[in-house]
């Protein structure tokens, strides 16, 4: 059960963590955004034509850097990692009692685990597997 948590907890870390390119590059265009803004009002109060130019860049890099902002959220939303529980599978070989239990650290098929509840013969493990949930099939909107 730890080996699963543990696990858990680093592919969510590593999937929420933003890449620091891209948001150094987020960054780079929001202040180069900011600054053509800036320039734009500096040139709309002198009265050049050139204002318009430096008002359509600002706009279109905030534009652009919010949209980046955007989209990185929600692929991190979208691509955290669940991992499945992982189950362990105790039969007697003697008289077939079966027990199904969550995996604990240590867990190994064909492990001896004591005797049985039945008929006192030895308990082993006999499978360890991840139970998969299903994937939804995506609708198409045409066929």
């Amino acid at each position: 059960m730890e080996l699963d948590n543990e696990m858990s907890k680093v592919g969510q870390a590593g999937a929420r963590r933003f890449s620091s390119i891209v948001l150094i590059v987020i960054i780079v265009v929001l202040a180069l955004s900011l600054t053509a803004l800036y320039q734009a009002w500096e040139a709309i109060q002198a009265g050049d034509l050139t204002g318009g130019y430096y008002l359509l860049i600002g706009f279109v890099g905030l534009a652009l850097s919010t949209y980046m902002l955007l989209q990185t959220r929600r692929r991190i939303k979208r691509f955290t990692l669940e991992t499945p529980p992982i189950t362990t599978i105790i039969v007697c070989p003697k008289c077939e009692f079966k027990n199904v239990r969550n995996f604990e650290r240590g867990d190994y098929i064909l492990k001896d685990l004591g005797t049985c509840s039945k008929c006192e013969g030895t308990m082993m493990i006999t499978a360890i597997y991840r139970e998969v949930p299903e994937k939804r099939k995506e609708e198409k909107l045409y066929p």
